[in-house]
């Protein structure tokens, strides 16, 4: 049995589940992994990181995504730098997957998005947590936290969500908001961020 464990976070836009990540890891005294895992994908790979981020945001769902699936972009296992596809969406996805493993071979660490749950898929070290909230309590934070108008708020949410369904079903060919991918499902609008994390820490004690 590990003698460490990773607790990843998939989360609905405007839920508030990176915040909670981050207050996770804070109360465990855990390492917390978001964004920053380009700037660590980019350090293994050699590319550069503004690469990473951008094919976070071009990649889209397409029908020839739906035959794309395989299982080799989350095993970690990268194209060698020679080849034309070294800096394909697909090898920056592959170091993504790779250094996502390493993590969770080596230390305790909350790993927001970057599909963490199904690259560390059957894992017993690792709770997959996915936040949610309903549309109008998403909406409402959003336009508090953004100053937005309520349609502009709206058509965030949208859009986001959208392109982080695309990100899961082009590299996985899972659906983002399927509840079997994910331990525990919390709704963030019946409960607070410090709820949230006592439900999470004693999930963690039984596992």
């Amino acid at each position: 049995m590990s003698d460490h464990h990773v607790i990843t976070i998939a989360r609905g836009y405007g839920s508030g589940g990176r915040q909670m990540g981050k207050a996770l890891a804070d109360d465990l005294g855990w390492n917390y992994y978001d964004r920053d895992l380009l700037q660590l994908a980019s350090d293994e790979s050699g590319i550069h990181e503004e690469l990473f981020a951008r094919a976070d945001e071009t990649v889209r769902h397409s029908l020839t995504s739906l035959f794309r699936l395989r299982t080799d972009f989350l095993d970690g296992n990268v194209i060698h730098p020679s080849s034309d596809d070294f800096v394909s969406n697909e090898n920056l996805f592959r170091y993504q997957a790779k250094i996502i493993r390493q993590l969770a071979d080596t230390e305790n660490c909350v790993i927001v998005g970057r599909c963490a749950n199904l690259i560390l898929k059957d894992r017993t070290n690792v709770i997959n947590v996915y936040v949610h909230a309903p549309e109008a309590f998403c909406v409402r934070r959003i336009m508090n936290l953004y100053s937005l108008s309520r349609e502009d708020a709206e058509k965030k949410i949208r859009e986001t969500n959208r392109r982080r369904a695309d990100y899961v079903r082009y590299f996985t060919g899972q659906d983002w908001q399927w509840a079997d991918g994910y331990d525990l499902c919390l709704d963030s609008s019946r409960m607070n961020t410090e709820q949230c994390i006592r439900l999470v820490k004693a999930y963690l004690e039984c596992v």
